[in-house]
């Protein structure tokens, strides 16, 4: 992949405004409304609080018969049935400190053969320090049954912090799992005997395919599929050509979206658009290292601030002209943006839900195509976006 040439995407920034539309309300402009109706650059959208009073929601995920799964960090996994909320029992004890909890959630490609439900997690040791782990398990009414631990990362550290953990499916069934760098000692993501910063390739139960990029090398963990990453929170793989995308948070700006690709180095911490948090310097001893030979950069860097998590590919034809965008939940933004790509450049850039529901968590695709967020609250809440007729 070419080198993104940050002049032009600057340039491209400043003449493509990006814009949050025009809302027309369907009840009053206070923080109670249910419904609104929102006129977008090229969509007339609708957008409907499914259910509240949630404890800090990450990830939600689609049933077969139309209800949904929700996480809750604390760790509750949730059964939502229109406006009921039904809590499973039998979840992993998890550690629900700092950045961590019970994280995400998703169902097996054949689910409606083989009843898997896969979430990950913060598990902690008698130390109190956390490992990112992932289970499977199966529905029995509202129990989690038949679990299985299929991954648990090879170091166990504190402060609990930076886990990443979006999961994504390929057309062949592979599972993704996107490790974060947990935070305090970010040269961890370059080390490849070490999952932290890293995406995960695996088989459905957590055993490595024999073509991952680094199978046979004895100083790196086999599962790695990419390295040099701070923190995936966002994570999508285009069903039509097995494309992945991902966002990811920089520290004081730097946040990026990225293509990813098999074996590559993303650089992070050599390699970085942003700063350091507490004096706004670079992270290489005052020197600039934004683009590193040997080391992937960016496809886009997310300017102001996104702090990204949530990423959804519209595929669906509820919203023709957003067909093919990408949607990026944003914490800090509490805003979504949506971006067309073509060649591997964003050309367009706009904003949605610009302040309207709070910090997003999670943004995904239903299976009855439409958009469905999640905010990261407390209490935090489940959307859906339908298309409007204004």
């Amino acid at each position: 992949m070419s080198k993104l040439n940050y002049l032009f995407v600057f340039m491209l920034m400043i003449s493509v405004a990006c814009s949050s539309g025009e809302m027309a309300e369907t009840e009053s402009s206070d923080d109670s409304w249910d419904t609104k109706e929102m006129r977008t650059q090229y969509e007339d959208i609708k957008v409907t609080k499914l259910v509240g009073d949630l404890e800090r929601p990450w990830a939600v995920a689609f049933l077969p018969d139309g209800r949904k799964l929700v996480t809750e960090k604390p760790g509750r996994l949730n059964i939502v049935d229109g406006g009921e909320v039904t809590v499973v029992d039998g979840t992993p004890e998890v550690s629900s400190r700092g950045q961590g909890g019970l994280l995400d959630v998703s169902l097996h490609p054949d689910y409606d053969d083989n009843g898997w439900i896969y979430l990950s997690y913060s598990k902690p040791n008698d130390d109190g320090d956390t490992v990112l782990a992932v289970v499977r398990g199966r529905l029995d009414g509202s129990e989690f049954t038949d679990q299985e631990e299929i991954f648990e990362m090879n170091r166990y550290a504190s402060p609990g912090r930076h886990y990443g953990s979006r999961f994504a499916w390929d057309s062949s069934g592979y599972l993704y799992v996107s490790v974060g760098d947990f935070g305090a000692n970010p040269p961890r993501a370059q080390d490849l005997s070490d999952h932290a910063g890293s995406l995960l390739r695996m088989y459905d139960d957590g055993t490595v395919p024999a073509d991952n990029p680094f199978v046979g090398d004895d100083d790196a963990a086999p599962e790695i599929f990419s390295y040099g990453h701070r923190n995936i929170q966002g994570l999508i793989i285009n069903p039509e050509n097995d494309e992945i995308w991902a966002t990811e948070h920089g520290p004081r700006g730097g946040d990026e979206l990225n293509m990813i690709e098999a074996g590559k180095n993303y650089g992070w911490p050599n390699a970085s658009l942003g700063r350091a948090y507490g004096d706004e310097t670079s992270f290489h001893d005052g020197t600039e290292a934004r683009s590193i030979e040997g080391m992937e950069d960016p496809v886009y860097e997310f300017l102001p601030t996104l702090a990204p998590a949530g990423l959804a590919l519209v595929t669906s034809d509820n919203f023709p002209n957003w067909k093919g965008n990408l949607l990026a939940g944003g914490l800090r933004a509490e805003r979504i943006r949506r971006l067309l790509i073509m060649d591997y450049t964003v050309i367009h850039d706009e904003e949605l839900l610009l302040q309207e529901v709070g910090r997003i968590r999670d943004v995904r695709e239903g299976p009855d195509g439409n958009i469905y967020v999640l905010t990261d609250e407390d209490p935090g809440a489940l959307y859906v976006i339908e298309p409007a007729d204004l």
